[in-house]
C-alpha cells in the first residue's frame, strides 16, 4: 500500500531559504490538490483558487502508484516547480480507509519536502460545491459499506456557498431513505450510484457527472478556508475515517469489547 511512495522524491528546500520563489508570491498562492477517495483519482493545480489544470490518474492503476506521475504531469502542465507549491489540499475524510490514507500520506510528504502549507477538507463539503447554483438545500452521502451511508447536510448562506446544516455522520440507508420520503431535500454523492433507483418519488437529484469530488473542487475549497484563516499542522493532520474499520469491529466482537 504505502510502500508505492518510496519512489516519490521532491526537491527538499534548502535550509534558511523561502521554499517558494518571489515570481510564486507576487503572483498568489499556488495550490497543489489531491484527491483520492474515489477509485480514481485525481491532481490539481489552482492560482488563488482559480483552477489551471486538472488531471485524473489511469483507472487500470491505483492510486498510490499513479499519484506521484500524475503531480508531477500537473506541475509540467502549468510549468511550476515542486518549490512553487505554497498550499497542498486534500481530503481527510470520510472515504475509504487506503484512499484516505493514500491521499494524506502524499500531501504531508509533498509539503514537507518543498516546506508548503497543508489544508485538509471534508469530502462531503468538497462534492457539495460541485452542485448547481440553484440549489438551496443539500444532502450528500457516500457509501459507508454495511448498507450504511456518511451523510451530510447543507444550506446556501448569503454569499452563495453552502454551511453544513448537518455535519458528518454515518446513517442505515433505510433510514436516510425513509427521512428523505418525509423531509425532501436535493441530494447528491456516489452514495447515490447503489440507491438512485429506490429514491423517493420526485427528490430532485444532482446530475451524475457531479457525484464524485475531484482536486479542483478540494483546491477551490481549500482555498476559501484559507482565505478565511484556516490552516492545519502538517504533523497532526490525520484521516478522519468517521468508523472502525470491520477488522476493527471484528477484533472488538471477539474480544468482548
Amino acid at each position: 500500500m504505502l510502500r508505492d511512495f518510496n519512489a516519490i522524491a521532491f526537491p527538499r528546500c534548502a535550509p534558511g531559504h523561502a521554499c517558494f520563489s518571489q515570481e510564486s508570491e507576487s503572483s498568489g498562492v499556488r495550490i497543489l490538490a489531491v484527491e483520492t477517495t474515489e477509485r480514481i483519482a485525481s491532481v490539481a493545480a489552482l492560482q488563488q483558487g482559480q483552477l489551471l489544470h486538472q488531471q485524473t490518474t489511469p483507472p487500470e492503476q491505483r492510486s498510490a502508484q499513479a499519484l506521484a506521475p500524475a503531480i508531477q504531469s500537473v506541475l509540467e502542465h502549468v510549468a511550476w516547480q515542486p518549490s512553487d507549491v505554497q498550499l497542498v489540499a486534500v481530503p481527510v475524510g470520510p472515504g475509504s480507509f487506503t484512499g484516505l490514507r493514500v491521499g494524506v500520506t502524499t500531501a504531508k510528504t509533498f509539503a514537507y519536502a518543498v516546506e508548503a502549507e497543508v489544508l485538509g477538507v471534508n469530502t462531503l463539503e468538497v462534492i457539495a460545491q460541485l452542485a448547481p447554483a440553484e440549489i438551496g438545500e443539500l444532502e450528500v452521502v457516500m457509501d459507508a459499506q454495511r448498507q450504511q451511508l456518511f451523510a451530510g447536510r447543507f444550506a446556501r448562506d448569503t454569499s452563495g456557498h453552502f454551511q453544513w446544516r448537518e455535519t458528518t455522520h454515518i446513517v442505515n440507508e433505510a433510514d436516510w431513505l425513509a427521512r428523505l420520503a418525509t423531509s425532501p431535500v436535493a441530494v447528491t454523492g456516489p452514495g447515490l450510484r447503489k440507491l438512485r433507483a429506490r429514491l423517493p418519488e420526485n427528490t430532485p437529484v444532482v446530475d451524475p457527472a457531479q457525484w464524485a469530488p475531484t482536486a479542483a473542487a478540494v483546491g477551490e475549497l481549500a482555498w476559501r478556508m484559507y482565505e478565511a484563516g484556516q490552516r492545519d499542522d502538517l504533523w497532526k493532520l490525520a484521516p478522519q475515517y468517521f468508523r472502525a474499520s470491520a477488522a476493527e469491529d471484528k477484533w472488538r466482537e471477539r474480544h468482548g469489547q
